[in-house]
């Protein structure tokens, strides 16, 4: 009876979800104190109500999922009784059903965190902005409840699963869609304080306060969220690559340029009352950007590895409330906008205008994005020809407009409010300019290779680096206690600039070679020769797999032997590539197998790679989710004044 009752918990919830976007926010227009307090008193309680019972259906389908009940259509279509346990749990969350439950988990689960992390914010705050979370919820509930129910039952029964994507089968599949999930759910609470605040007409300092470290930690969920996802492609894809503008992985990145943009602009209304207006448009662009994803992924009008197939009905409710939620943001936006003042006085160098510079580059590069991503779909939908848009049109529009903001981030952070000059700026960043022209002019000539790219990339990194070192040698020189934000900030830059070198040098010094090799054959890439020592037959607890043995020789001696698979399913047949890296701080090594070439199987393709840099990039994102955590975890977001 798990399927039943995960369903009936549905329905519950729904009910509870209602009843929380409603009384609560009721209960801030009505007169007369008492019912004022009573009704408002109810968001947290029914936020938490709510994430009990989503919790227990989607416990109750996880738990149809490890007892192999293939009367369950969803669990027949995802699932198999020889699929390890970690993968039938992570096969919960692997179709268009369960991926909606997961979010729908996770929206709650933020709900209850504000309830609980913000007792010391008034209280008709908290209502307005868990009615806005409850109001949410009801519409992913009701999505899941009429067309996408994953408690749907298969008569009769199916004798086992069809298995899940052989592509999905993997660590890090396990863990990447709940924090990419975490990510996206969050930006609704940066929504919902934006609508609260548009509610209250309380758009004021302690507002961006309130919401800031929010933004801050689901901004943090969404970088990791991302940079797992890319580190999945590159490795378990077997092409070497770790971004390609995919459609979907563009339906990820969209949201964390707003965000990023939003985390800055909320800095400046906090300190200094600026912005509000901007900052608000950015909240709802966060989150509007967020649904435009789930609609992209789950309406059928894409093709990607990470979209889900379904029916047009689906779309269409997605479109919907897409199209309320965005409709009804920007209408009580525009009822508000009037009223609100424009906040401290700035000049035009100061880093209130770097900062704003900054988030509308942040938002134009989003928007080429969004171009790019949209247009072939819209020219599809005309009946106007098939187009398609691929990294060409991105990285020509895309980077260029990244160069100003890369460079703009040490001005931002180093100039002084309302006013400073240019002459200041320059003397302050004399060194740190010098240090970085020489960092980009030198170390191309080392590494063998020399362009203008690589040397622009070298010294915007550089340029980070050192100027972030810089503001901590100056802040630790300083008497008085140093915040956590403080080294969040540093930290989290420093990581964009070991991403930035990192990007830098990999586009610029990688090396591939795709050769044809029998069992002693070698090939040669910069320093390190590959050997096809010997190929074996392995089988796994779902597949079988011709395994590779490559020794990796420098200067004729073995440093590494790399085992690549090519796995073959037994339930789908389908055929998967398990690519062989060796990482280093500077380099990877990585071999793909790749098909049989001969009816003996004794010729094998094969892909090789020298790919330096490459740990910079896993490197670079960890450093900002260190740098984000940091930032959340500053102690004056716990004392919030009311």
């Amino acid at each position: 009876m798990n399927a039943e009752f995960g369903h009936f918990a549905l329905i519950l919830a729904a009910v509870v979800a209602l009843l929380q976007g409603v009384l609560p926010l009721l209960g801030t227009y009505v007169r007369g104190t008492q019912m004022q307090i009573t009704l408002q008193s109810l968001a947290r309680p029914t936020a938490t109500l709510q994430f009990v019972l989503v919790a227990l259906a989607f416990g109750a389908l996880a738990a149809c999922f490890l007892n192999n009940d293939f009367s369950v259509q969803y669990v027949a279509q995802h699932s198999n009784s020889l699929l390890p346990k970690p993968y039938q749990l992570a096969a919960v969350w692997g179709g268009h059903e369960g991926s909606l439950l997961l979010w729908v988990l996770l929206l709650a689960l933020w709900s209850v965190a504000v309830a609980m992390f913000s007792r010391s914010l008034p209280l008709d705050m908290v209502a307005r902005v868990l009615s806005v979370l409850g109001l949410i919820s009801v519409g992913f509930l009701l999505f899941i409840l009429t067309t996408s129910n994953p408690f749907e039952r298969l008569l009769p029964a199916a004798l086992d699963g069809r298995d899940l994507n052989p592509l999905l089968q993997d660590p890090g599949l396990v863990i990447h869609p709940p924090m990419l999930y975490m990510g996206y759910v969050g930006m609704s609470v940066a929504f919902a304080f934006a609508v609260a605040a548009l509610l209250s007409g309380r758009l004021d300092a302690a507002w961006a306060r309130w919401s800031r470290p929010w933004t801050v930690i689901a901004w943090t969920f969404l970088t990791f969220g991302i940079g797992l996802g890319s580190w999945w492609a590159y490795y378990e894809l077997g092409w070497g690559g770790w971004w390609f503008w995919d459609p979907v992985e563009n339906a990820s990145l969209m949201p964390w340029l707003v965000a990023t943009a939003l985390i800055h602009s909320l800095m400046v209304t906090e300190k200094r009352g600026s912005f509000k207006a901007w900052t608000v448009l950015l909240a709802i662009a966060a989150f509007s950007l967020s649904l435009l994803g789930t609609f992209l992924v789950r309406s059928g009008v894409l093709t990607s590895v990470h979209a889900f197939a379904s029916d047009p009905k689906r779309g269409v409710f997605v479109l919907i409330f897409l199209a309320v939620v965005v409709g009804s943001s920007l209408t009580l936006f525009a009822w508000r906008a009037p009223r609100v003042t424009l906040g401290g006085r700035m000049n035009l160098v100061s880093r209130e205008s770097f900062l704003l510079a900054n988030s509308v580059l942040l938002v134009v590069a989003t928007a080429a994005v969004l171009l790019g991503t949209l247009y072939p779909l819209i020219i599809d939908a005309l009946n106007l020809g098939k187009l398609s848009v691929g990294p060409p049109y991105f990285n020509a529009v895309f980077a260029p407009l990244l160069v100003p903001v890369v460079f703009l981030m040490i001005p931002g952070s180093i100039s002084r409010w309302r006013e400073a000059h240019v002459a200041e700026l320059a003397h302050q960043l004399r060194f740190t300019a010098a240090g970085a022209l020489a960092v980009a002019l030198v170390w191309p000539y080392f590494l063998g290779d020399w362009s203008a790219g690589t040397v622009l990339g070298f010294f915007l990194g550089a340029w980070v680096a050192l100027g972030t070192a810089q503001q901590v040698i100056e802040r630790v020189r300083k008497p008085g206690r140093i915040g956590l934000s403080f080294w969040g900030q540093q930290v989290a830059h420093f990581g964009m600039a070991v991403l930035v070198m990192g990007v830098t040098g990999v586009k610029s010094y990688e090396v591939e070679r795709d050769v044809r090799m029998h069992v002693g054959d070698v090939v040669t890439i910069a320093p390190y020769t590959f050997r096809l020592a010997q190929l074996n037959e392995v089988l796994g607890p779902n597949y079988k797999a011709v395994r590779a043995d490559v020794q990796v020789l420098r200067d004729g001696q073995v440093v590494e032997v790399m085992q690549p698979e090519k796995r073959r399913y037994f339930s789908s047949a389908m055929p998967m590539t398990e690519a062989a890296i060796d990482s280093g701080f500077m380099r990877d090594l990585y071999v793909s197998l790749g098909d049989a070439l001969d009816d003996a199987r004794t010729e094998w393709s094969m892909r090789v790679y020298y790919k330096p840099f490459v740990p910079w990039l896993w490197g670079g994102v960890l450093l900002m989710v260190l740098g984000g955590v940091l930032a959340a975890l500053d102690r004056r977001y716990r004392k919030v004044q009311a």
